[in-house]
């Protein structure tokens, strides 16, 4: 005999301050790539970076970010 579990169906629910966080640190993600793209040889290099990477890295959408970024 087989039995039927009854759930009950997911409830969604909007968190405005979540939602502040998240577009908020979206934006300090996309400065973070800009500014890496400006920064000069001398602290590329001891990024261990070229320049062509930092231009690569600065193009990248803010969902692409490590994950390390977005804590």
């Amino acid at each position: 005999m087989t039995t039927l579990l009854r759930t009950r169906p997911a409830t969604l629910s909007f968190n405005p301050f979540a939602a502040f966080a998240r577009l908020m640190q979206a934006f300090a993600t996309r400065r973070q790539f800009r500014q890496l793209g400006e920064l000069d040889a001398y602290l590329l290099d001891d990024m261990g970076l070229t320049r062509q990477q930092a231009e690569e890295l600065s193009r990248l959408p803010v969902w692409d970010a490590p994950s390390y970024w977005r804590r």
